[in-house]
C-alpha cells in the first residue's frame, strides 16, 4: 500500500515559507517597498471544473503592497502568520486556528476577530498551494473513524506505533496525528460516511462495518477538512469507494457534494475532494418510500434547493430528480426517522439496500 510521507510535505510546506520570506527581505534589501501576489479568492475567480469535478481558482491575482497603506495591515499580519506557521512545523507543535487568533494579541499585529486571522491563514494557503494542516494549524477536531484498518503513526514521540481502529469503541478522533499516520493494512472494501454522531454509534453498535465489511466516519455536520483530507486518501491510496449519509434536506445534501467536489471557501486546495464518492442517501423519494416521519420544508429550505438547481454539481443523478422531488413533496426527514421500524432497520434493511443498488450500476 502506497505511505503517505507527512515528512516530506512538512518539509517542502517550510521551504515555500522560507522561499516566501526570503523574496520579500530581498525587496526590502533593494529599498523597495514589499508586494506580493497571491490568488484572488473572489467570486469571479472561483470555477467549477467540469474535468476535474470540483472547485479550483482561475487565473487572477491580486497584489499586496506595503507603499499601500491599506495593504500594510494585511501584509504584516501576513508575514506574521507565516513566521507562527514556520516555527510550528520546525518544533513539531500544532495549533488550533483559535490558538493562532489569541497568540496575534500577545503581538504587534492583533487581528480584530478570529475571521480576520481565519481569512489571512486561508491567504497563506492560496500562496503555498499547502493546505494549513500541512503547517500545523488545525480548526477543532469533532469527526471520527472506526473499522479494521491498521495505521502508523508518524508524529513526534509516536513515530512506528501502530494501532488498528476497531480498538476504541466510541470511534478514533480525526485530529493531526491520524490525518497524517500511513496506512498498513485493511480488509475493509469500502468507506461509509454518516453525517451524525448519534447515527455513527448506531452503525457501530449494530456491527455495519463488519457486515458490509467498511471503515465507518463520521463527520459531524460539515466534514473537517482533515476528514476530508482522510477520505480522499482512503479512496484513493486504497482504491476503496466511498458512500455517503446524510439527512434528507438541503443542507445534507450540501454536506455530501463538499466531500465530493470540494467547497467554494477551499477552492485553492484541490487534495479535499473526493469525486467519485456516492451519495447514498437518504434521498427525499426514500421519505416516501419508507412513509418516513418528516417536516415540512421551511422557505429558507426552498430557497437554498433553488440554489442547488443552479449549482453545475447537481445537474447529473441522482442529485436532479431527488431535488425535483424535494420540491414536490415539500417534506424533510433526518436519518433518525428510520427509528420507526425500530434500532436495527436502517443497518439491516435500509442501508442494505441502498448498498447494492449503488453496487450494482
Amino acid at each position: 500500500m502506497k505511505k503517505h510521507s507527512a515528512p516530506e510535505i512538512k518539509k517542502e510546506t517550510l521551504y515555500l515559507i522560507e522561499s516566501f520570506a526570503i523574496e520579500i527581505l530581498k525587496q526590502i534589501e533593494k529599498g523597495q517597498f514589499p508586494t506580493i501576489e497571491l490568488p484572488a479568492r473572489t467570486t469571479g475567480n472561483i470555477v467549477y471544473d467540469q474535468r476535474l469535478r470540483q472547485y479550483v481558482l482561475g487565473n487572477k491575482v491580486i497584489r499586496r503592497r506595503a507603499s499601500n497603506v491599506k495593504h500594510l495591515r494585511p501584509l504584516t499580519q501576513l508575514t506574521w502568520v507565516a513566521y507562527i506557521a514556520s516555527m510550528l512545523i520546525k518544533e513539531g507543535k500544532s495549533s488550533t486556528l483559535r490558538d493562532v487568533f489569541y497568540m496575534a494579541s500577545g503581538s504587534d499585529v492583533p487581528f480584530s476577530s478570529q475571521d480576520e486571522s481565519d481569512r489571512i491563514i486561508t491567504e497563506l494557503e492560496s500562496i503555498l498551494k499547502h493546505p494549513r494542516e500541512h503547517f500545523n494549524i488545525y480548526p477543532e477536531e469533532r469527526s471520527a473513524i472506526f473499522g479494521d484498518l491498521d495505521i502508523e503513526y508518524t508524529v513526534k514521540g509516536y513515530e512506528g506505533r501502530v494501532i488498528n481502529l476497531t480498538m476504541f469503541p466510541d470511534g478514533v478522533v480525526i485530529g493531526p496525528a491520524l490525518a497524517s499516520s500511513n496506512f498498513i493494512q485493511t480488509s475493509a472494501d469500502k468507506v461509509i460516511v454518516i453525517e451524525k454522531s448519534a447515527m455513527f454509534t448506531r452503525f457501530i453498535e449494530e456491527e455495519a462495518w463488519r457486515k458490509f465489511n467498511a471503515i465507518l466516519i463520521h463527520t459531524m455536520g460539515q466534514a473537517p477538512r482533515s476528514t476530508r483530507v482522510l477520505i480522499r486518501r482512503l479512496n484513493q491510496e486504497l482504491n476503496l469507494p466511498v458512500y455517503l449519509f446524510a439527512d434528507a434536506d438541503p443542507w445534507g445534501l450540501h454536506i455530501c457534494q463538499v466531500i465530493i467536489s470540494g467547497s467554494a471557501n477551499a477552492a485553492h486546495i484541490p487534495e479535499l475532494a473526493t469525486p467519485d464518492a456516492k451519495w447514498a442517501g437518504v434521498y427525499a423519494s426514500d421519505i416516501t418510500k419508507y412513509d418516513l416521519p418528516s417536516e415540512k420544508l421551511s422557505e429558507v429550505d426552498l430557497k437554498r434547493l433553488k440554489e442547488l438547481l443552479r449549482d453545475p454539481r447537481y445537474q447529473s443523478e441522482p442529485w436532479k430528480s431527488e431535488i425535483s422531488y424535494f420540491f414536490e413533496v415539500k417534506k424533510k426527514a433526518e436519518q433518525e426517522a428510520f427509528s420507526k421500524y425500530g434500532l436495527s432497520f436502517i443497518v439491516d434493511e435500509y442501508l442494505k439496500a441502498r448498498l447494492e443498488e449503488l453496487e450494482s450500476l
